[in-house]
């Protein structure tokens, strides 16, 4: 089994970086390959609402740049972990716009991401941290994805890089974590031949304009 985990911190090995290993590591103890792909360094572009992707059902983004490999390690991948700081309590902006993307991507071709496990982590220095963790989960509901819980929200504090070690009750939540998820993982793997899909509901869109 793989998770794939998109680190969106500016920070290559900051505190979002140190989330993510937290819960890795304990996956990596299960025998999970876990993938740690660095989103927040790059120049990622939000939305243009363009619709291409709706059109062109070729499960891409009319912007063609790092974005579509990664929907595609997600497609290919049992699960994810989005990562990020926070930044006005919400998410880091390179982060936002890879992620507006590409679960629009995935939700508007077939719903690609349906039935993956998926959990976010957060990096916060004091305070937003939970709005920051919230915002990142609306994207895994979207999607139809499994979550793993904890044992409390999944933020994780600290300044500089390290910090977050002194947090130990941010540590063994992401443990807590990490260990979740693995089980949630092994229960879908065990469970594949035993059962099936439900079939996918087409999706109503409805406003509420008279």
């Amino acid at each position: 089994m793989k998770v794939v985990a998109f680190n969106g911190s500016p920070n290559r090995e900051g505190n979002t970086f140190s989330a993510i290993k937290l819960v890795a590591e304990v996956l990596a103890e299960n025998g999970i390959e876990v993938e740690i792909i660095h989103v927040g360094n790059k120049t990622i572009r939000g939305c243009l609402a363009c619709n291409r992707c709706v059109k062109n059902q070729d499960e891409r983004c009319i912007l063609d740049d790092e974005v579509n490999v990664w929907i595609q390690k997600i497609k290919d991948a049992d699960g994810v972990i989005l990562g990020s700081p926070t930044h006005f309590s919400a998410i880091g902006g390179t982060m936002k716009s890879f992620l507006d993307r590409a679960f629009y991507v995935a939700g508007v071709n077939g719903n690609l991401f349906r039935h993956k496990v998926g959990a976010s982590v957060v990096a916060v220095r004091r305070s937003g941290g939970v709005p920051t963790f919230n915002q990142l989960n609306n994207y895994l509901n979207y999607c139809e994805m499994i979550l793993p819980t904890s044992n409390y929200w999944n933020v994780i504090h600290g300044t500089r890089p390290g910090d977050t070690v002194n947090d130990l009750e941010g540590v063994q939540i992401m443990r807590v974590l990490g260990k979740n998820m693995a089980m949630v993982l092994a229960q879908r793997e065990a469970t594949k031949e035993l059962m099936e899909e439900n079939p996918k509901v087409r999706k109503r869109l409805t406003n509420f304009i008279r």
